[in-house]
């Protein structure tokens, strides 16, 4: 969808058909290059992955993101604590006024209830936390 919004409301269909083409193209020849890179790797004798520390990688990965998360909840708390003094409190009043004050989600480009669910839930914990 990003080249339609490039390209404009008068987007001629058939460049968006090629567009979607060449793209589905880079995909394959990625898959290929990716897949033909391991082979050698595997022939060669190179262990792939690393199954011995799955758990601990998984437990990792996920606490980056939970920092990260808290983080970025913790950056919007004065902005949540002002939506709430002026009387901005329903989760789709807050997604609004985000999305009208062009505040930046933490991942996407505009923000969803379900994704200001998230981020009020994680701030009510912070807030009890400090």
């Amino acid at each position: 969808m990003a080249r339609n919004a490039e390209l404009g409301r008068d987007a001629d269909p058939f460049m968006l058909h090629l567009y979607a083409a060449l793209a589905e193209k880079e995909r394959r020849l990625i898959s290929e290059r990716t897949k033909a890179a391991l082979a050698i790797r595997k022939a060669s004798g190179s262990k792939l992955g690393n199954p011995s520390n799955i758990q601990e990688a998984g437990k990792a990965g996920r606490s980056s993101l939970i920092e990260a998360a808290d983080d970025h909840a913790r950056s919007l708390l004065p902005l949540l604590r002002t939506f709430r003094a002026e009387g901005t409190i329903t989760i789709g009043a807050v997604t609004r006024s985000l999305n009208e004050r062009k505040i930046p989600p933490q991942r996407g480009s505009r923000w969803h209830v379900s994704s200001v669910a998230n981020l009020l839930a994680r701030a009510q914990k912070l807030e009890a936390v400090c």
